[in-house]
């Protein structure tokens, strides 16, 4: 399971950061506020669209969920490749972190990540999208569910060093996106059937219908 092994790699590092930017600070602030004490890991506002009042509002949403020393306003670095805004960050942040969670990211980003050397854990719903084609770790699941699952996951590795060290030497990410593509393959084909299935009944009920009305019909 990818959000086990996002688990795994967060608390074997040496910097663990946590990027968070406007859609992920309205949709789980305090799951992601719960996770980085989890760990612990520091937090980094990164935007695309980069204002001095949209970083303060985003860094007070995470203060209001518990957050301290939000990284993010004060940037000191420059990620490389990267033209756009969001190539500013901390030396103490994700500039200098070994170990990036990156949920809801642009691919462009994540792909920069990784070219530092990262290890960039994303989250995504789109397995197909270039975030989840680049990153790391992959997890391809719904943002809370999967930062609240990663929580789960780093509490109880946290009391066992020997599974976490077993889960990070196991993980392998093309068996990981395999496994979620085999799912998805299967659940379109199960849709089909359904439709196929319902069509199949609607005919039926017409002609019984149809069937129905000439009776009526001869009887009259």
């Amino acid at each position: 399971m990818a959000e086990r092994a996002a688990a795994a790699h967060l608390l074997a590092a040496s910097r663990p950061v946590i990027s968070v930017n406007g859609n992920v600070a309205a949709l789980a602030a305090r799951e992601v506020v719960q996770l980085a004490r989890a760990i612990p890991a520091r937090i980094e506002v990164n935007l695309f669209h980069r204002t001095e009042s949209r970083m303060k509002k985003i860094v007070r949403i995470l203060e209001r969920a518990g957050a301290r020393d939000v990284l993010g306003l004060r940037p000191n670095a420059r990620i490389p490749g990267i033209e756009s805004k969001r190539a500013l960050s901390h030396r103490d942040g994700i500039f200098g972190a070994d170990v990036v969670l990156v949920p809801l990211e642009d691919g462009d980003r994540a792909e920069a990540l990784v070219r530092m050397g990262k290890a960039v854990i994303s989250v995504d719903l789109n397995p197909l999208s270039r975030t989840s084609q680049r990153a790391t770790i992959p997890i391809v699941d719904e943002l809370t569910r999967a930062i609240l699952n990663t929580k789960k996951f780093v509490e109880e590795l946290k009391e066992n060093p020997e599974e976490a060290a077993r889960v990070r030497r196991a993980y392998r990410r093309s068996g990981n996106l395999g496994a979620v593509y085999s799912f998805l393959e299967w659940r379109l084909g199960s849709l089909r059937g359904g439709l196929r299935r319902g069509e199949k009944r609607s005919r039926a009920t017409r002609r019984k219908r149809t069937t129905h009305r000439a009776t009526r019909r001869q009887r009259q």
